[in-house]
């Protein structure tokens, strides 16, 4: 913890000490953080409130430095010994901020029933590593705010290349370890992603909507057939159970939460693609992307609701009764990502602050990341703080809230390297009665226009319209 808090000060290459001091206050706080201007008022941080909002707003972080740093920290791993990377989008919510460039409508989900409601923001592309069992602890690894014309699907592939090849570089995967797991949800183009990362060893993992139609691969040609051969087989409708056939694999395992839970697998499975949206730009013949598609079916639910069959896509294929509950259950795994991003959200504030850029948004994403890198590598450390009414836990079970509680302890052990604050004497800001002469910019929310037919114009008539009188 003390060389990752060290090599989180040298990232920081302007503002170093007024930055470290607010991730150490974030650290530090009782209780949730609610605003900014709090902040300063913690023990650990030495500095004015307006040091702190000249920090975000004029600093400046090396995020390229800081991304090798927090690979290069050890990660959790899967039963199995792999790496479980889930990649999922989350939206700070900005609806107000009329003066804050590149926003985008971001789709928001539970504010009324059946509602999804687009409310402006910037959403951002977070990767995390899980650990395998129930737990709330994931390892955020990277995050990246998409731009009002970034396709999520593009955006994400390069970003997991880009992390991918950072992993391997700081030795978290060797030739002969176990493929890279990437596991994600029904918004992604999972056949697209794993064609964009398919020279890279990775696996892709995700949910498909229940009303897809993939095609088989092509039985083999009889002989005397003439004509051009087909490029895809019959139809596999998730809807139909009599395009089915039998499936390849099938197994059956009791769990705890959800009763008996039924996985059956068919391979050589691809979507048939089409010159349309992402692939509007590919030249020549569409590529056949197989996989293996997995219906898993469970008895109950926990809230009691009425249980869907999900429909996973895995990039392999030919996969095993063993290698078919691995996946299904590493997907169930993907859902630990939720709790971080409500740690971020509700106890350490990152979408608290108003502020006004993108740019100073990314960086304050980037000391909440590397704040809750900290509690990760303080999680064998700390002791349990508990309140009364809470059950007492094991240490290999704590919680990121209860570490965060005994991270006041455990900072004066650790590495500080931020200096004293000096003295300065306040500004006097704005003259009394003066009023404000350069107005800021205000921006709109960046929409998608959508295609639609094409309004024939008419000519103008250029013959005058009767005055109307009396």
């Amino acid at each position: 913890m003390s060389r990752f808090r060290s090599e989180f000060y040298s990232c920081l290459a302007r503002r170093a000490d007024a930055l470290f001091e607010l991730a150490d206050a974030v650290l530090c706080a009782d209780g949730p953080v609610r605003s900014l201007v709090e902040l300063s008022l913690v023990g650990e941080h030495r500095r004015g409130h307006g040091a702190l909002y000249d920090a975000l707003s004029a600093g400046r972080v090396d995020v390229a430095r800081l991304r090798r740093a927090v690979a290069a920290m050890p990660l959790p791993r899967a039963a199995d010994g792999r790496l479980v990377l889930a990649a999922d989008l989350t939206c700070w919510l900005r609806p107000s901020a009329h003066t804050s460039p590149q926003r985008i409508l971001c789709h928001t989900y539970g504010r009324g029933k059946d509602q999804h409601i687009p409310v402006p923001g910037w959403p951002y592309s977070v990767i995390c590593a899980l650990e395998t069992g129930r737990s709330s602890w994931t390892a955020p690894l990277d995050a990246l705010r998409l731009a009002p014309s970034d396709d999520a699907a593009t955006v994400t592939a390069r970003q997991m290349r880009e992390l991918v090849e950072r992993l391997i570089a700081a030795g978290q995967w060797t030739d002969g370890d176990p493929e890279i797991l990437v596991v994600v949800d029904a918004g992604y183009d999972v056949p697209r992603l794993a064609l964009l990362l398919q020279d890279l060893p990775v696996q892709v993992l995700g949910r498909m909507r229940s009303d897809r139609v993939l095609r088989r691969a092509v039985p083999s040609r009889e002989p005397g057939v003439r004509g051009r051969p087909p490029r895809h087989g019959g139809e596999f409708v998730f809807g139909d159970p009599a395009t089915w056939g039998t499936p390849d694999e099938r197994t059956v395992t009791t769990t705890r939460l959800y009763g008996t839970a039924t996985a059956r697998a068919w391979s050589r499975l691809h979507p048939r693609l089409t010159h349309r949206s992402a692939w509007t730009s590919q030249l020549g013949a569409l590529p056949l992307i197989e996989g293996t598609v997995i219906r898993l079916q469970v008895e109950h639910l926990p809230s009691g609701a009425t249980p869907e069959p999900v429909w996973l896509w895995w990039s392999g294929t030919d996969a095993g009764e063993t290698e078919v509950d691995t996946l299904w259950q590493a997907f169930l795994r993907r859902f630990d990502i939720e709790h971080t991003f409500r740690l971020f959200k509700q106890t350490l504030g990152w979408t608290c602050p108003k502020i006004r850029t993108p740019e100073a948004a990314d960086r304050w994403t980037w000391l909440i990341l590397s704040v809750f890198t900290q509690l990760r590598l303080a999680r064998p450390l700390a002791a349990d703080l508990r309140r009364p009414w809470e059950k007492p836990a094991p240490p290999d079970r704590l919680t990121p809230a209860r570490v965060r509680r005994d991270f006041r302890h455990l900072r004066p052990k650790a590495a500080c390297p931020a200096g004293a604050p000096k003295w300065t004497q306040p500004g006097p800001g704005r003259p009394p009665g003066s009023k404000n002469s350069q107005p800021t910019t205000r921006y709109d929310v960046h929409t998608v226009a959508k295609p639609g037919p094409a309004k024939r114009r008419t000519k103008k008539s250029t013959t005058p319209r009767p005055r109307r009188t009396g």
